[in-house]
């Protein structure tokens, strides 16, 4: 992207303000991993009870490393972890609350948003697949895990193209109609 996703903007807030106050409703608590431009991410993001942040000094080797320290930070008595990425920033606070929801009376361990049969973000993983996530190759992403057996994975149809909207080149914020990085590039 050439600058930091947390800190792009869409409608005047930065993704990482939009997504703080879209999900905080609907979990008990949020971790926030931070990785590349840790000190310029971290001045941004919102405080307030129940956020708390940590550092992945392994965030080159992929997603599934910066997973793996958040899960490590999990209070012992979350039945669950609500996984969602940066990229991933129109999702609405409906369909976090519609994903706790659907988890809630699901038989299966993981649930994933799905958009007119697009699968996308967020995903909830039950603590029984913690151990499954930690154990997992960094290069396979958490994909090893939800791949493992398709038995243990249900979808939530959501009504939120936000959940597919994957923003990783200023390419795709143009295609989106979203505002491109600053011209000016952190480094």
């Amino acid at each position: 992207m050439g600058f930091p996703k947390p800190l792009l903007r869409i409608d005047g807030e930065t993704y990482l303000e939009r997504l703080v106050a879209a999900m905080r409703p609907a979990v008990d608590g949020l971790i926030i991993v931070l990785g590349a431009h840790r000190e310029m991410i971290s001045r941004a993001i919102p405080r307030g009870p129940g956020i708390s942040t940590v550092t992945n000094p392994n965030y080159p080797d992929g997603q599934l490393s910066s997973l793996k320290v958040a899960l490590r930070r999990i209070p012992e008595n979350a039945a669950a972890v609500m996984v969602h990425l940066i990229d991933h920033p129109t999702v609405t606070s409906t369909t976090f609350s519609q994903m706790v929801e659907t988890w809630r009376n699901s038989p299966a361990p993981i649930l994933i948003a799905r958009y007119r049969g697009r699968r996308g973000h967020p995903v909830i993983f039950e603590r029984r697949l913690f151990d499954e996530l930690l154990a997992a190759p960094d290069n396979q992403g958490a994909r090893i895990v939800v791949n493992a057996d398709p038995d243990r994975v249900t979808y939530c149809e959501v009504e939120d193209p936000g959940v597919s909207l994957d923003l990783d080149t200023p390419a795709d914020l143009i295609a989106a109609g979203l505002e491109p990085p600053p011209v000016s590039h952190a480094r």
